[in-house]
């Protein structure tokens, strides 16, 4: 994980599967891209980065409906929280 969050001073994610370069990009600011990477997976996996991208623009019934898409309830946990979670296990899968 310290590698990963490391990579956020670079210009470009590094060599990871999309939906940790959608994290990456999220981290860096860029929602629109972080977005459009993690709407094109579908995955529970893709479906919970899905979901938290849309509890992090604010709008929270979409949010929701991407939660339980993932099978998951909707994290009540700080975002960065939450990021940390997501790239965690995306690392050890």
């Amino acid at each position: 994980m310290p590698e990963f969050k490391n990579s956020l001073t670079q210009q470009q994610p590094p060599p990871v599967a999309v939906l940790l370069q959608a994290m990456w990009y999220e981290a860096k600011g860029d929602w629109e891209m972080a977005h459009t990477l993690a709407q094109d997976v579908h995955t529970t996996d893709g479906s919970w980065i899905h979901a938290y991208l849309h509890r992090v623009e604010g709008d929270n019934s979409n949010a929701q409906y991407w939660y339980h898409r993932a099978n998951r309830k909707m994290s009540k946990k700080p975002l960065t929280e939450e990021w940390d979670d997501i790239v965690r296990e995306l690392l050890n899968t």
